[in-house]
Parts: C-alpha cells; sequence; structure tokens
C-alpha cells in the first residue's frame, strides 16, 4: 500500500495563503472527479477548513509522486507552483497516516481539542465516497481516523479542556448561571470576530434569541442576519440591557460604554435583580467593574477568562502524551491493515500456483498407477499436501511479519518475480 498527503495547512501557510487553495463543496467534488481522470487507479479525498488544505492519494502498488498531486491541487486554482512552493507539505505512509489521525483528534488544531474537526473529515470521507475516489485503503483510513478521534475523546479528558475564551465563557462560566439558553435573551453590542465565534458556542448551547446593538448599521446588521437575530441602533443599547439575559461585548472603545452610574440609573431599577451574565471580552472593559457587584449580575472580563484558559491549557498538556499514544497505536493498527491487505493476492496467487502444481503432478502419478487403492492414494494426497504446506510455510510466515512490522512491498515484489506472479 502506497499513502501521501500534499497539501497547506494553518502551521505553514497564512490564511491568506489558505484561502488562494481553499475549495468549497461543490468544488472538492467537481476536483475529485476531475483527479479521478487523471490519477487513474489511485484513490483521492479532499479536506479543505478554513485552517488546512490536504489532499489524500492511496494507491495497492503504486503512486504517481507527491510532487505530481501539489502541482493538480494549484493548477485547479490557476496557481504557478513556483509561487507555493514554500507552503506545501508532503507526507508519506506512515507519517501520512498518522497526520490525518492527529487532524481528526484535533491534536494538529490552532485550538488543540477543537470539536469541529472530526465534522469536516467525516465531510471530506463522505464527499470522496460520492465522487467515487475512495477505495479500501483510503475508506479504512478514514474510518480508523474517526476511531481514533473517538478513543481520544473518550479516553483521555483533551476535549474536556477548553482554552479558547468564547468556548470558555459560555461552557465553563455561563453554564454555571443558567441551564439553558433556547429562552434567553442575547445581547450582543459591537460586531467583531469575537462576538461572531461566542454566539457559535452560544447557538450551539440552543441559544434562538439573538440581538445585535452595534454603530455601524451594515456591520450590525449583517451580524445579526448571520444568526438569524435582530439589529438596534446603538440608542437601544439601554432598553436591550433590560431586556437580556446574556450580554457578549466586544466594541472598540476607547473607555467604558456603560459605566457603574449608568447601569445604576438606566438598567437596574428595571431588571429587579434578574440574573444577567456579562461577557467582557473588549480591552479595555466595556463595563465598568463595579458593575459586577449589583445584585444578580455574573460580570466577566477578559484577564477572568484568560485565567481559566491558561488553567485548562495546562490541564490539556498533560493529557496530551495519552493521546499521542492512541495515534501512534491506531496508526499501527491501520497500517498492518492495509499491508495485510496488500498481501492478499499474492499469498492467494502463490498458494493458487502451488496447488495447481501438486493437482497435476498427483493426476500424473495416479494415472501411471491405476492399481493403487483407495487407501494409499489417500496416503499420497496427504503427503503431497503436507509437503506443499511446508513449502509455503516460510514465504507466508514472511509476509505476515513484513505486514506486521513494516511495509512488505519489496518482499511482495520479490515474491511476485520469483514465481512469477507480475499479473497479480
Amino acid at each position: 500500500m502506497k499513502l501521501c498527503m500534499v497539501g497547506c495547512n494553518h502551521h505553514k501557510a497564512a490564511l491568506d495563503v489558505r484561502q488562494k487553495l481553499a475549495f468549497s463543496e461543490q468544488q472538492v467534488g467537481e476536483a475529485l472527479g476531475r483527479w479521478r481522470e487523471r490519477f487513474p487507479g489511485s484513490e483521492l479525498a479532499l479536506l479543505s477548513t478554513c485552517n488546512r488544505v490536504e489532499l489524500y492519494a492511496a494507491a495497492p502498488r503504486e503512486l504517481p509522486r507527491p510532487a505530481a498531486f501539489a502541482t493538480a491541487l494549484l493548477e485547479y486554482h490557476g496557481i504557478e507552483p513556483t509561487a507555493m512552493g514554500e507552503h506545501l507539505l508532503e507526507v508519506t505512509e506512515r507519517e501520512a497516516a498518522a497526520h490525518l489521525f492527529r487532524v481528526a483528534a484535533s491534536l494538529d488544531s490552532m485550538v488543540v481539542g477543537e470539536p469541529q474537526i472530526l465534522a469536516q473529515v467525516k465531510q471530506a470521507y463522505r464527499l470522496a465516497r460520492e465522487a467515487g475516489t475512495t477505495g479500501p485503503y483510503l475508506d479504512d483510513l478514514f474510518q480508523s481516523a474517526v476511531r481514533t478521534a473517538r478513543r481520544v475523546q473518550n479516553e483521555t479528558d483533551l476535549h474536556k479542556h477548553r482554552v479558547s475564551i468564547p468556548s470558555v465563557a459560555i461552557a465553563d462560566f455561563a453554564s454555571r448561571v443558567f441551564e439553558r439558553f433556547d429562552d434567553k435573551h442575547v445581547l450582543v453590542l459591537g460586531a467583531g470576530e469575537m462576538a461572531d465565534e461566542t454566539l457559535r458556542y452560544l447557538t450551539d448551547a440552543g441559544a434562538r434569541q439573538i440581538y445585535v446593538v452595534n454603530r455601524d448599521a451594515e456591520r450590525g446588521a449583517a451580524l445579526a442576519k448571520k444568526w438569524d437575530g435582530q439589529w438596534f441602533p446603538w440608542e437601544a443599547r439601554w432598553h436591550q440591557l433590560v431586556a437580556a439575559d446574556v450580554v457578549v461585548s466586544t466594541t472598540s472603545a476607547t473607555s467604558a460604554v456603560v459605566t457603574g452610574a449608568d447601569f445604576a440609573r438606566f438598567v437596574a431599577p428595571q431588571r429587579r435583580q434578574r440574573s444577567l451574565f456579562i461577557l467582557d471580552l473588549a480591552a479595555p472593559r466595556d463595563f465598568a467593574a463595579e458593575i459586577g457587584d449589583f445584585l444578580g449580575v455574573y460580570l466577566y472580563s477578559l484577564d477572568d477568562l484568560q485565567a481559566a484558559c491558561d488553567r485548562n491549557r495546562a490541564a490539556r498538556s498533560r493529557e496530551l502524551p495519552a493521546a499521542e499514544k492512541i495515534v501512534q497505536s491506531e496508526t499501527s493498527r491501520f497500517l498492518a491493515t492495509a499491508h495485510h491487505r496488500a498481501a492478499v493476492p499474492v499469498i492467494t496467487d502463490l498458494r493458487r500456483g502451488f496447488e495447481g502444481e501438486k493437482a497435476a503432478e498427483l493426476s500424473r502419478l495416479f494415472n501411471k498407477l491405476p492399481e493403487l487403492d483407495e487407501h494409499q492414494r489417500l496416503e499420497i494426497q496427504q503427503f503431497a499436501d503436507r509437503l506443499v504446506n511446508k513449502m509455503l510455510h516460510p514465504p507466508l510466515k514472511s509476509i505476515r511479519d513484513a505486514s506486521e512490522n513494516g511495509a512488505p512491498h519489496g518482499l511482495l515484489d520479490a515474491l511476485r518475480r520469483l514465481f512469477g506472479l507480475e499479473e497479480s
């Protein structure tokens, strides 16, 4: 079995470079169909996310050079190979399998342990199957990747320690205040990337009532539309703060947009101590620190959340060795299965050849000795069977050992030549 991966990811290429190579879902199917004709006999799958574009290829015996697949990736987008060479990554065989397993288990992510990548790996496999470019080797590779990710999730605490500020804020802090979010009024002040990411975690947790207040009407309306919410002008912030249960604030203001005096005058009297969770992600603060002293208010700033992220990151680091051990175990398991699969045709043809010669020689002998009775014929038949099995034992054992301990390609090629099995 031959295996390789070519592509780029966040380790070697900046976002603007990765974007040049990105594929939409429709483009993935189109590209795989095109490459199926270009690389006949190769199994292909393409993983394209915001952090990586990776083409996986496998074949029973021979693959084109990785550079050929890299060229295909670049040519699809009309990019000259010389313009991207330094950003591309090429890995083969065991390293390629282990790489995908680490990707699926979120060990290779920008934020180690983030859950989205496994779904993206599954989608890449689904699209490849729909395009008709998978086969037994990539089927097993991607199924093994999913199994690896699930083992890491079930057998380690890696995914229990969130390290992104929005994920910590919602899962580790807001969930202590509210048991559910589907009935909560979520207010967003500002419309930046952090607000967008936090809304992703909130909607995953069930939030449905999204309200955005922003000075820039276009940006505010765009963010509200993305999350099926409503936009309000800046002047509506006091009314919205009175109605809110959860507040996410990410403005770029140079001083607090809600002071203690503002809160005491415009918000607190109307709320009547209802629980209010405020996630202040602005630097400097959007909400004055003393607002956290009001009854029913749970105010968390970037400093509070960063400290929690740092603790989680340290705890997660302690889980990495166990996760890496699972990856190596599953990589060995996959390769042993793949090497065994590659050896099966040779084993089958080798045994078929010996059995054919045995049958021909027994027929010739029995024709020369018609006086043999049934018992004598059986003794000779058993002798021939034992002889063939003993002759087959050394090469078959060598194949099994090679399949378990490393790639058996050289041995298989030698046996094909030695016993005339080139067409197998």
